[in-house]
């Protein structure tokens, strides 16, 4: 088993780490949002007042049909929220609690063809759950990856430890593993946390297990991508991770689709920080209710507080998440709070100040550990040159690699959001 080490980034540590301890959450109701995927423009299958099943179509991609976005439960389809120029904002199922599922048939994955494979994938809904770098989007079931990357560890702050998660789920992992190893022609990455391990079945064929040690973003896809096999101009990756696995793993073992998803609820204003049992899409506005220290002057972040989305409003979580973050809010300052000097605290959601210049530091270089230059990529990505865009580095990373950049960033510069709109530009232009 081959080792690497991470040397540059950052840990942040923050309260709030949840216990393990798993507790059962049904919600009464699931939303699929298709602003979670890059990329996607969803065509509806269903109207308000429907009956549906888990596995059910709720709307498909209008730039590629096969793409199907399917119900995490079964019983009624309670909202179809629009947004600007009625845009779909998110689909809501009210579940019936009869969790009744559309049988899509059980399979051995060892005895099916690829393309067998991705029909049932593409069909039950979980081929979604596979994405692929650069860019981001849901892999294309057309084309074949250079190599699959399974993450199956997180560095973020406060992130769930997916050993815990998935330590009674051996049958199904097992499974999702076989299934994975039958997509690509090159290589199946298990990338696991220092001090781990994972069993990978006998019939899995090009699987490679690496162990990854370092701080954040060790766990990020694209940092470990970088280490083992980076992406040039022209080749996809595709990757996923722990839970997605077992979910693909359960869809051939059972024939349904089971959209269960353990999220670990975390962050200094939860009362008992811990994991629930829940769904994907879940709104978990009763669990908030019970399990906040106060209602009000809270940020609630469907992920993590690098990268998460603020989900206060409307309580569904995110559909790739598996942690939610509660913080304060910080719309509370401190007099002359950007002269005070700080010890031992990161920035928070305050700006301390209005709007500053982007200035040079050399400071990004010490939490960023990939051999590229990210303050000139950021530049070329603000002036939208894709040749210099290209010649950067832009197709290895994504947002999120940039979190710790605009944590340490004293001009307090909205990163993330520039490099995923660079890359969007690019992925408009050439695709």
């Amino acid at each position: 088993m081959d080792k690497i080490l991470i040397k540059k980034g950052l840990d942040i540590r923050i309260a709030g780490e949840a216990k393990k301890e798993t507790e059962v959450f049904e919600p009464s109701s699931c939303a699929i949002k298709p602003f979670d995927f890059i990329g996607v423009t969803p065509k509806l299958h269903v109207a308000e007042g429907d009956t549906v099943k888990a596995g059910s179509v709720l709307f498909h991609d209008k730039n590629n049909e096969q793409i199907l976005f399917t119900s995490p439960l079964s019983g009624t389809v309670k909202a179809i929220v629009r947004g600007e120029k009625r845009a779909i904002l998110r689909v809501v199922v009210e579940s019936d609690g009869k969790n009744e599922a559309i049988d899509f048939g059980k399979a051995n994955p060892m005895d099916l063809s690829r393309a067998e494979l991705v029909d049932k994938m593409l069909k039950s809904g979980v081929w979604t759950m596979i994405r692929q770098r650069p860019f981001s989007t849901i892999a294309n079931p057309a084309g074949k990856p250079k190599h699959i990357f399974v993450s199956m560890f997180d560095t973020a702050p406060l992130a769930p430890d997916s050993n815990y998660i998935i330590e009674n789920q051996s049958e199904a992992l097992a499974t999702g593993i076989k299934v994975l190893s039958r997509l690509t022609d090159g290589k199946l990455y298990i990338n696991i946390r220092k001090g781990t391990s994972c069993q990978v079945p006998a019939e899995a064929g090009n699987v490679t297990v690496t162990e990854f040690g370092g701080p954040h973003p060790a766990g990020n896809v694209a940092t470990q991508i970088n280490a083992l096999s980076p992406i040039n101009k022209g080749e996809t990756m595709w990757y996923c991770y722990p839970q997605d696995v077992v979910t693909i793993g359960k869809l051939f073992l059972s024939g349904t689709y089971d959209s269960s998803h353990t999220i670990a609820l975390t962050g200094s204003e939860v009362k008992n920080p811990r994991y629930f049992q829940t769904r994907i899409g879940a709104d978990i506005s009763p669990i908030l209710a019970k399990e906040l220290k106060s209602g009000t002057d809270v940020r609630v972040i469907s992920g993590n507080v690098l990268t998460g989305t603020n989900v206060t409003d409307d309580g569904f979580l995110c559909f790739h998440d598996t942690q939610v973050t509660v913080i304060p809010e910080g719309n509370k300052y401190k007099l002359f709070g950007w002269l005070r000097p700080v010890f031992k605290r990161f920035t928070d959601t305050n700006t301390n100040g209005d709007t500053r210049p982007y200035i040079m530091t050399g400071q990004f270089e010490r939490v960023f550990p990939f051999d590229i230059y990210p303050m000139q990529l950021i530049k070329a990505c603000l002036i939208r040159d894709i040749d210099q865009m290209e010649a950067l580095g832009i197709y290895e990373i994504d947002a999120e690699d940039f979190a710790l950049c605009e944590v340490i960033d004293p001009s307090k510069t909205p990163i993330q959001q520039i490099i995923r709109e660079g890359l969007e530009f690019i992925r408009k232009e050439t695709c």
